[in-house]
C-alpha cells in the first residue's frame, strides 16, 4: 500500500473537523461521508475509513484497529492500493485519527 497525498488531504480534514467540534462520527462536516471527503480531495475511487481517538500513540490506535474485526478488514484489504493518514489534536490535547484508504 502506498500513502496518497489526496487522501492524507481527506483524512486530515476530517481530524481536524472531529478535534474542532468534538465530534467523533464517520459523517462530517455538512453531513459529509468519507467517499464525498476523499472525492472533494481528488481521490476518485476511495474503499473505507478508520477513525479512532484518545490513543496516545500511533502504534497503540493501529493495535486497537487491529483488535477490531471491521478495522482490521479494512487494514488489510489487498483490494485497497493506496492510504492517507491523518491526526489532529483537540485544544484539551485529545488526538483524533483518520484513516483513508483507496483502490
Amino acid at each position: 500500500m502506498t500513502e496518497n497525498k489526496a487522501l492524507t488531504a481527506a483524512a486530515r480534514t476530517h481530524s481536524a473537523w472531529m478535534a474542532q467540534t468534538g465530534t467523533f462520527s464517520h459523517t462530517g462536516n455538512a453531513g459529509s461521508n468519507f467517499v464525498a471527503r476523499a472525492k472533494a480531495a481528488g481521490y476518485a475511487k476511495p474503499s473505507a475509513e478508520n477513525i479512532a481517538y484518545g490513543y496516545r500513540t500511533a502504534d497503540t490506535v493501529v493495535q486497537g484497529w487491529m483488535n477490531s474485526t471491521g478495522h482490521r478488514t479494512n487494514i488489510l484489504n489487498c483490494k485497497s492500493t493506496t492510504v492517507g493518514v491523518g491526526v489532529v489534536f483537540s485544544a484539551s490535547g485529545t488526538p483524533y485519527y483518520t484513516q483513508d484508504f483507496g483502490f
